[in-house]
């Protein structure tokens, strides 16, 4: 305990948003910023703005996001902070937020598993994690759903997603995915989860793969809407 106090006094614990020391009772982030994330409560609304998104792109039964993803607001840093800076952490406490905004939507109920999309084996070691991995694993912790991580396999190395024009986004991952071990998602209803949607290229390619199962039917979650 006096250990903990003084690395806390030398190296104090900072928020991913904003970069302010956190005061007791804060983790990962401020209030400040957590208040300004403003969630889009559309894991309640039918026909919102992630499901628009996806229209034509992936066979869904029901989609949301938690946050609207903007260059201005803190989830920008946020989703930096998981993905480009190692904060694991925060990658599994975000996906608890997500799993508090299904659990009381009511419209996900009957989803049984958690699907991440997956990254390629060589972007996972350069970066440490899977961070959509980690959400789901948040997202169980309060809503709880079987994690499967294997049955999608990211067999082609792709340039990164933020990096391309709309258009050139979906050619970059077209048939990225493969499906191993499909039967064990037979009859099932998938979530498909990811960090962030922007034109809904990668999660309509991962989706492609998966709509190979038998009888399978997809939902899709993401923490946060470009």
């Amino acid at each position: 305990m006096l250990l903990r106090a003084l690395i806390d006094v030398v190296f104090p614990a900072t928020c991913a948003g904003c970069g302010r020391v956190l005061v007791r009772g804060e983790r990962q982030v401020c209030m400040h910023c957590m208040a300004g994330l403003g969630t889009t409560d559309s894991a309640a609304m039918v026909d919102n703005a992630t499901e628009r998104r996806l229209i034509g792109q992936v066979p869904i039964e029901a989609a949301m996001s938690l946050y609207n993803y903007t260059k201005e607001g803190p989830a920008r840093q946020l989703v930096h902070a998981m993905k480009f800076h190692g904060n694991a952490r925060l990658c599994v406490m975000m996906g608890r937020q997500m799993g508090l905004e299904l659990l009381h939507s009511g419209r996900f109920d009957d989803v049984d598993v958690l699907v991440p999309v997956p990254l390629h084996w060589l972007r996972k070691l350069q970066r440490g994690y899977n961070q959509s991995l980690l959400l789901c694993r948040g997202i169980a912790e309060v809503w709880p759903r079987p994690v499967v991580k294997d049955v999608v396999v990211r067999h082609r190395y792709t340039r990164q997603q933020s990096r391309q024009l709309g258009p050139q986004r979906g050619t970059n991952v077209e048939g990225a995915f493969s499906l191993k071990h499909g039967e064990r998602l037979a009859g099932k209803h998938v979530l498909l989860v990811d960090d962030v949607l922007t034109t809904g290229a990668t999660l309509g390619a991962c989706a492609v793969a998966l709509a190979q199962t038998e009888g399978v039917r997809i939902s899709v979650a993401t923490l946060c809407i470009a």
